[in-house]
Order: C-alpha cells, then structure tokens, then sequence
C-alpha cells in the first residue's frame, strides 16, 4: 500500500501544471489562490505551473500528469515505473490520469502550443 495520497496540495499542483499554458486566466488565479490557502509559497507554485515540485513523489505525479496531458508516451512510461519504485500504487495512477481526462475535457482555452 502506498503511503503517497493526492491531498489537496497535489491535485491543485496537477490540475495548474496541465492547465499553466490555459487563456483562463480568472482560473489561473484560483487555482493559485487555492494553492496559497494551502500554505504554498510562490516558488512551490511557480514550480508546479512548470511541471515540477520541490517534493520528490509530488514531482513524479505532476510529471506524469504533465506527460499525460501531453501524449508523450515514453516519458509516461518512465515515470510510472519510477512512482511504483516511489511506493505510489496503481489507485494513485489511475487518480491522475483521471484528473487528466476530465481536464482534456474542461474548456480551458488552451493555446495553440496546448492543443
């Protein structure tokens, strides 16, 4: 069992990492201000909004969702193996590929680099 969970800290660094190139900005916002409200300094946002975290384990899984989004299907499997190794399970897994799909379905005003 893992002992990794997707607290609130890692779905809102998810849900901005895949959504950081978004026109959205009121939602931008939100999601910053919710990661705020959750003690995040500037640097561990600016950082999620890159696709990254300062925490191992939570860089793995926003790494994942990043290349989820992303279709980048050698790095997807790279990164899964290294959270199995990481002890975050499969029910975690399949969690941020789900945020994923619903954000691939969210109109969120991506980019032409998004799209």
């Amino acid at each position: 069992m893992s002992s990794f969970t997707l607290d609130d800290r890692a779905r809102i660094s998810i849900e901005l990492a895949i959504t950081a190139r978004s026109k959205d900005e009121p939602r931008l916002r939100r999601q910053e201000e919710s990661l705020r409200g959750l003690g995040m300094t500037g640097a561990e946002i600016d950082a999620a909004r890159r696709g990254t975290s300062f925490d191992a384990r939570t860089s793995l899984v926003v790494a994942f969702a990043v290349a989820q989004r992303d279709g980048d299907i050698a790095t997807i499997g790279t990164l899964r193996e290294r959270m199995r190794r990481a002890g975050i399970g499969s029910e975690i897994i399949g969690q941020i590929e789900e945020i994923v799909r619903r954000e691939d379905r969210a109109p969120c005003g991506l980019t032409d680099a998004g799209a």
